[in-house]
């Protein structure tokens, strides 16, 4: 497997100087599997990067899963270049809402006044795949899912191939109980040992005094949650919309003490712009 991370930035995508090292698209994260399927998490406005490297590298079958329905995940789909080619195919998982919802979802998303180009315009060919709650298979890789603690609920995933895996788990918090979340100690058993774990970090204890509730985590919560369950590595992930560059590498410089004083071996870092694993 091979994970790359095409946006992360929380929220709504932003730009600027103080921007450029984690970059400010929005969730979209890319999994290329050993027998080179390709697996697309979210599609944020990192997609639109995607989009360009996919045509130009002639790949034009992809895999869509959606964590949940906020804009800041599905706000990229309309420029997504691929959807307006007649040599694309597309499966796009039911995952995490039953039945229509997520076709209507996307097809509400280009409907008027929101978009211009309605979706039965686009030339791709789309199709909808059964697959929550179950686990389920894309080629090589076994797809699991469990529920994120979030308003308005979604999943989070955990991706294996030959024994190695990935979990994504953003927009996830810790800290608070949302209806249809489940527990610390089941996400703690749904991360043990994993290879890879990205993780929705976006506050800091000052900013979560006033922001428990809201749906993501802070960042001590979820580095003591990945040391419990001996994760390998840790990606922050749902990075604030106004933490600057500065600000993150900050972050990370605390994180890597606290594991240090934990007696940890764990590798953190910040999942920005281009972040690339192979596992």
């Amino acid at each position: 497997m091979h994970i790359t991370c095409w946006g992360s930035r929380g929220s709504i995508p932003v730009s600027g100087k103080e921007f450029v090292k984690y970059g400010g698209d929005t969730t979209c994260v890319e999994i290329r599997t050993k027998n080179d399927d390709i697996i697309i998490v979210d599609a944020g406005t990192g997609i639109r990067r995607l989009g360009n490297r996919l045509v130009e590298e002639n790949r034009f079958s992809y895999n869509l899963i959606f964590t949940h329905a906020h804009w800041d995940h599905m706000i990229g789909f309309t420029s997504f270049k691929p959807l307006f080619m007649d040599r694309t195919e597309l499966n796009v998982y039911r995952c995490p809402f039953p039945d229509e919802y997520i076709a209507s979802m996307l097809t509400n998303l280009m409907k008027p006044p929101n978009f211009p180009v309605p979706y039965e315009d686009l030339r791709a060919t789309i199709r909808y795949v059964d697959s929550c709650p179950a686990t389920f298979r894309i080629g090589s890789v076994t797809v699991e899912s469990i529920p994120l603690n979030h308003p308005d609920g979604g999943c989070g995933y955990k991706f294996t191939e030959d024994g190695h895996t990935f979990v994504f788990l953003t927009d996830n918090e810790l800290g608070f109980a949302h209806p249809g979340g489940v527990t610390r100690a089941d996400y703690m058993a749904f991360c043990k040992g994993v290879d890879l774990l990205f993780h929705d970090a976006e506050y800091t204890a000052a900013e979560y005094r006033t922001k428990q509730g809201w749906g993501h985590s802070l960042y001590t919560d979820v580095l003591d949650m990945a040391i419990d369950a001996g994760v390998k590595n840790l990606g922050l992930f749902h990075i604030n919309s106004e933490r600057s560059d500065a600000d993150m590498d900050g972050i990370v410089e605390s994180c890597q003490n606290h594991i240090r004083n934990r007696n940890s071996s764990m590798n953190c870092f910040a999942a920005g712009f281009d972040v690339s694993f192979s596992l």
